[in-house]
């Protein structure tokens, strides 16, 4: 049997890269009879068919390490958030928005700043700082000057990464100048899976290296807050993980408690950037006033 790793699937057809190219299998009935329905990302080993055509039989799927929901797609090992530091100018109430629905998934969080060749006051030096500071792994990158992609290359590596990041801020850009043709092979692929007959948006992987992918999804481009839990919202602020716990307060959400007694609230403005805390107060409000809304 031949191993791979599922890139798409659509129509009852999944679509395997492997070693050998891409194959059109169909999986085995027992995984319906099991009530396993096979996603994409998910490895496996699949029987072929007919070499010719590239088409063959899925018969198993590997244990999952990790299963999403939005977009569904097994075993991605981390988001890289890409966001421009100019044109379009950077957000840093969306970024931070990305970032909780990554850390809600228990995703490896890259953060990739782009377009800093036409950055003339370096505003990325700043929110680098912030970012690091707050204990992310953080790329300043122009995806023009090929400035970076090397270094983003290797975070990549032997991976599955979700790319994700408002639109404008030269994601694909960034993932041409990972791999140059990559677009052209991405095209290459859906015509020949897709065939005309489907029209619905599917999540992808599009294959980097042998052990490489990035996901391309419409799943996670939506910052909808309705799903994060407020009283676990602190868990994502990954700088204020050293004094949760720590504060006098039981339950202590760190926002109308006198700071003598908060211990995060006793750090923005030194550990913490008030900044990301002003956010956090933010989002964690209205999330609960979303919640009162629908009562």
């Amino acid at each position: 049997m031949l191993e791979g790793t599922i890139i798409k699937g659509i129509g009852g057809f999944y679509y395997i890269a492997s070693k050998d190219g891409v194959y059109e299998c169909r999986a085995r009935g027992k995984f319906r009879k099991e009530g396993i329905k096979p996603a994409v990302g998910d490895h496996v080993l699949i029987s072929v068919i007919d070499e010719k055509n590239k088409k063959g039989s899925l018969d198993v799927i590997d244990e999952r390490k990790s299963m999403l929901a939005r977009p569904r797609v097994s075993n991605i090992d981390q988001a890289v958030i890409v966001f421009a530091s100019v044109s379009p100018d950077f957000n840093p109430d969306i970024m931070d928005r990305f970032i909780v629905l990554a850390e809600q998934q228990k995703l490896g969080i890259v953060i990739c700043i782009n377009k800093i060749d036409i950055d003339a006051d370096e505003k990325y030096r700043e929110i680098c700082g912030i970012y690091e500071k707050a204990g992310f792994d953080i790329i300043a990158v122009s995806a023009v000057d090929n400035f970076g992609i090397e270094e983003l290359r290797e975070k990549l590596k032997g991976k599955i990464s979700v790319l994700a990041g408002p639109s404008g801020v030269g994601k694909s850009s960034v993932l041409n100048a990972i791999k140059p043709d990559v677009m052209a092979q991405v095209g290459e692929i859906s015509r020949k899976i897709e065939r005309g007959r489907h029209t619905t948006r599917q999540s992808e992987l599009i294959r980097i290296d042998d052990d490489t992918f990035i996901v391309d999804s419409p799943g996670f481009t939506s910052l909808d807050m309705k799903g994060v839990d407020p009283e676990k919202l602190d868990e994502y602020f990954r700088e204020f993980a050293p004094y949760l716990g720590k504060c006098r307060y039981n339950g202590c959400r760190h926002i109308n408690e006198d700071s003598r007694y908060c211990e995060v609230k006793a750090h923005v403005g030194d550990d913490i950037s008030e900044s990301r805390y002003r956010r956090y107060v933010d989002i964690y409000n209205e999330i609960l006033d979303e919640r009162k809304r629908m009562k």
